[in-house]
């Protein structure tokens, strides 16, 4: 057997995951995808990263080890010579056991001296300490202590969100500490075995064969799902079509039997909408209850405004009286349906990269003037924000929670009077449209065509390093989305009523 490299911390966690995981992320690297959340997640994570320095060096005095610059041996080495000091480090690296770990923080358990030893933060952008997590505080341990590190001391810091940012860069609170010591450190076998099983898998000329199954998602999705289950047989009728949390009998069932097909469940393991869903997608006939429908939506007769909210959110913030991952709206869509079937609409959109709640709250109870019902789709979303606006802005609340209490959801009368086999057991706008109304395509719209994108776009738009061209694209295409989602409700709303039109289409 040749020289063994050294696997880095990450490396381990995955192999915790899956050991094909670690495999492929060593052999075939380019066989897994990145996706838009994970990478949203990796930047929340850098930007943590750069406050958590400066919440741990509020002097300036620490040391960040460059790595991806220097490389490896000269990292170690620099965190060697950095250890012999007292200044706080930043991705310090340590090398022991056939095994490479960079810490976030290393502290100085005291002032100084021969006999100080030091204290490992691991810094998360979480909202609490996962058990993966744990597991990662205990390799890093394990890899600092068997380098030679005199290590007192091992924490993991995450977010907390009950923080509320004060402004002027202030950060100080946006970081709690769960002390890990006493669970890590007794872990330093158990995390050699880890090292030696993971030393074993990827010194295999071949990926293990390991099923798909509850690892592929847990404790977050595989990069490489798509690379593993691309030859498996698909089935005609997932079961994944079904709606709702599945019970823990069917959970069983379907790993016992391994049935992948709605064909092969017992009625006996179904809910009476998981049975609907089943039955309609089987025999191809859409479910309509149209005079339920209707009844539910006779007493809130026209004229009517059609809502959707875009949000945006940081787990570093931003904006002062704001607090982590807190989900903030900086556009809106209102669409108002006459009772002639005339529409007309009127929109708000703030892209200036400032706080626009409060704007964005006084633009909203002006276009809501008129006591009209308030169509949504998914009222405790919309509800949510305006509660959370009242509570911001308490000269404006009455106006707010009047607003939030004029919502009509949507969406609990379409799921359950209407269902359509394309929905593939899912009532999401972006699913129900197509089928109530084909003429209406999101895949037709300038460059965002859900509310992930959206994000995005918002983001490059209050970026300052964005021209004002490319701006007012965003501005467009961020309009041109958030109005057929107002109007998409409009035609469900037609559809579940029965009544017609066009009128107003954007």
């Amino acid at each position: 057997m040749g020289k063994q490299r050294k696997l880095s911390k990450s490396k381990l966690v995955a192999y915790r995951q899956c050991p094909k995981k670690v495999w492929l992320e060593v052999h075939h690297p380019e066989l897994g995808t990145i996706s838009p959340a994970t990478e949203a997640i990796f930047r929340t994570g850098h930007e943590v990263g750069i406050v958590a320095q400066r919440i741990y060096d509020p002097k300036g005095e620490g040391t960040e080890v460059d790595f991806k610059s220097d490389g490896v041996p000269a990292a170690l080495n620099r965190t060697r010579e950095l250890l012999r000091g007292n200044g706080p480090i930043f991705e310090a690296g340590f090398a022991a056991d056939r095994a490479l770990a960079f810490a976030d923080v290393m502290l100085r358990t005291d002032d100084g001296g021969d006999k100080a030893g030091w204290r490992m933060v691991e810094v998360k952008s979480s909202t609490s300490v996962k058990p993966y997590q744990e597991d990662d505080a205990a390799i890093q341990a394990h890899i600092a202590q068997a380098s030679g590190v005199d290590l007192r001391g091992v924490a993991v810091a995450h977010i907390d969100t009950t923080w509320i940012y004060p402004g002027g860069g202030d950060y100080d609170g946006l970081l709690v500490e769960k002390d890990l010591t006493a669970s890590a450190f007794p872990r330093s076998e158990e995390v050699r075995s880890w090292i030696d099983e993971a030393q074993k898998i990827v010194a295999e000329t071949e990926a293990p064969e390991i099923p798909i199954g509850p690892q592929c998602n847990t404790p977050f999705d595989c990069s490489f799902f798509g690379h593993c289950s691309a030859s498996l047989p698909v089935a005609e009728f997932p079961v994944n079509w079904l709606p709702g949390r599945k019970s823990k009998a069917l959970d069983t069932h379907i790993a016992e039997t391994g049935t992948n097909d709605l064909r092969f469940l017992p009625d006996t393991l179904l809910n009476d909408q998981q049975r609907r869903v089943r039955d309609v997608t089987l025999s191809g006939t859409p479910y309509f209850d149209a005079a339920g429908a209707a009844g539910a939506l006779a007493s809130f007769p026209l004229p009517g405004y059609f809502l959707d909210f875009e949000t945006i959110q940081f787990g570093v913030p931003r904006w002062a009286g704001t607090h982590p991952y807190q989900m903030l709206p900086f556009q809106f869509s209102l669409h108002c349906l006459a009772a002639d079937g005339t529409v007309t609409h009127h929109g708000f959109l703030d892209l200036s990269g400032d706080d626009p709640s409060e704007r964005f709250a006084n633009s909203l109870i002006e276009a809501c003037r008129e006591a009209n019902p308030i169509f949504v789709y998914n009222a405790g979303f919309e509800g949510a924000r305006l509660k959370e606006l009242a509570q911001r802005f308490s000269n404006l609340a009455p106006e707010l929670l009047a607003i939030k209490d004029r919502l009509v959801d949507l969406l609990p009368i379409t799921r359950k009077f209407f269902y359509h086999p394309a929905q593939k057991g899912s009532w999401s706008i972006k699913y129900v449209l197509p089928v109530v109304a084909p003429d209406l395509d999101y895949n037709a719209l300038p460059g965002v065509h859900d509310g992930t994108q959206a994000m995005d776009a918002y983001l490059e738009a209050v970026d300052p390093s964005t021209s004002e061209a490319r701006k007012t694209e965003i501005r467009d295409a961020l309009e041109q989305y958030c109005a057929l989602d107002t109007y998409a409700m409009i035609a469900l709303w037609r559809f579940l009523t029965g009544a017609t039109g066009t009128e107003g289409r954007p």
